[in-house]
């Protein structure tokens, strides 16, 4: 084998084997409790109930027409669209920085006539010169004897999957944030019947408030009265019509596409109650968040980035190679048929250079950014499930003190009327009744709201969703 081509092999083989500069990666420790947080506001789950990560959102969400919104959405998201769009990008630049391992070759042909003079000529010559060639070229390859080259491709592979986990971290939010809208939606419908009932009511009240007065039964400070809990439902009833309108125009935004009025939901007793999960025991399943995942990646391609800068320090050699071809006198370069295999070795040391020193100390310093960054994603994902781990300990009973509120409001309102009417009361009595019993109503879709939400968001920051 020609002894040129022996030497550019080896050094393919240099490149494929060569060492790395970059620190040895440990994963560090969570800066967290091993476990999550006890008291009286934490209460206890299921233990037969399945994990969140374990859980596919079509099996969590038992409403069938939340599972067809949030399918909508996943198709059609435009954020989650370009999230994946990201992951795409990602992947090309890895596949960028990894070809720059390899020899670039490229092909260069040519050929033409020439017509000779009679006074040039030898005896027996053509009077015609043919000329060609054909020369394959390698420009300025790097041999990777420190690691540089596959240091940057490390790092180019960690922001690549971590992209990923990103667009992994876009679609539980996008899930979520359906399951959040659509609870809200039918939170706002229920409130705005209520208004429309209490609008009802009060008209009622205010007509019999009208003709005790007008018979002299009642007084002209009771009739104003009455004018107050009637325009206050009358606005209420205007605040949750545009409420409720707004809550579909997110609902759209989220889906990419109108959602069909048949989808969409009448009240929350309607809307099917999302799976039990359990939270184990361990805060360890934090690391399984795409979040945290992709903040380990970053971390990985930081101490990649300490590799490639360390390698920066260290001689960088290039190989510039050609392969030439000829036939039919190439003005005496070449004999017919032949071919040659040459290259020019290109050394370059730096022997002071303050920017490869201070870019050592810049990816030092990142590394010791994302590193913080890190932990403190870890850090946020314990309090964002410990968070709802408190409300789903807490918000049974408050539902329940909430429901026991409404019916103490409801006879406390039918007591004070029907005082009123006998005479034994003013008219106050009954607004201050009236003003109770509908703040209780109201409080009550508020708690039964935020305890589908509260099951929602749990089941979102323990990963649950993702696929």
């Amino acid at each position: 084998m020609n002894k040129s081509l022996l030497i550019a092999l080896s050094g393919i083989g240099l490149v494929l084997g060569g060492c790395s500069l970059a620190p040895k990666y440990l994963k560090p420790e969570a800066p967290v409790p091993a476990r999550w947080p006890a008291g009286a506001a934490y209460g206890k789950t299921s233990p037969d109930a399945p994990a969140a990560a374990d859980l596919k959102w079509r099996e969590f969400f038992a409403d069938e027409r939340l599972q067809k919104v949030i399918e909508t959405a996943l198709d059609n998201n435009r954020d989650l669209r370009l999230a994946a769009l990201n992951v795409e990008r990602a992947r090309a630049m890895y596949g960028i920085q990894r070809a720059e391992l390899y020899p670039a070759v490229n092909a260069q042909g040519g050929g033409g006539k020439q017509r000779q003079s009679i006074d040039l000529m030898q005896p027996g010559s053509a009077r015609t010169l043919e000329r060609y060639s054909v020369d394959l070229g390698i420009a300025a390859w790097e041999i990777d004897f420190f690691g540089r080259i596959r240091s940057l491709s490390d790092q180019a592979l960690q922001e690549y999957l971590a992209t990923d986990e990103a667009r992994r971290g876009a679609r539980i939010a996008l899930v979520a944030e359906v399951a959040r809208v659509y609870l809200t939606l039918a939170a706002d419908r229920e409130n705005f019947k209520l208004s429309q009932s209490t609008l009802e009511a009060q008209y009622a009240s205010y007509g019999l408030v009208k003709k005790r007065y007008d018979v002299g039964l009642a007084t002209e400070l009771d009739l104003k009265r009455a004018q107050i809990p009637l325009d206050t439902a009358r606005g209420d009833v205007a605040r949750f019509t545009q409420l409720v309108a707004q809550d579909q125009n997110a609902l759209n935004l989220l889906a990419g596409s109108p959602v069909p009025e048949e989808w969409l939901p009448v009240d929350l007793d309607r809307v099917g109650s999302p799976r039990e999960i359990s939270a184990s025991l361990s805060s360890e399943v934090l690391l399984h968040r795409p979040d945290i995942m992709a903040a380990e990646h970053r971390l990985k391609g930081a101490y990649a980035s300490i590799g490639a800068a360390r390698a920066a320090l260290f001689p960088r050699i290039s190989l510039t190679t050609s392969i030439g071809t000829a036939s039919n006198q190439l003005s005496g370069l070449f004999d017919s048929g032949t071919g040659t295999w040459a290259f020019i070795p290109q050394f370059v040391m730096p022997i002071f250079d303050a920017r490869v020193w201070a870019a050592l100390r810049v990816s030092e310093t990142d590394q010791k950014i994302v590193l913080t960054q890190y932990e403190k994603t870890i850090q946020t994902a314990f309090r964002e499930v410990a968070d709802a781990l408190a409300v789903q300990g807490t918000i049974d009973e408050q539902v329940a003190a909430q429901q026991s509120l409404v019916a103490a409001a409801a006879d406390t309102y039918g007591l004070s009327m029907k005082r009123y009417t006998k005479g034994i009361d003013s008219y106050l009595g009954v607004l201050d009744a009236q003003r109770s019993h509908f703040a209780a109503q109201q409080g009550f879709v508020a708690l039964r709201l935020a305890k589908l939400a509260n099951q929602v968001r749990l089941y979102a920051v323990l990963g649950g969703g993702a696929e």
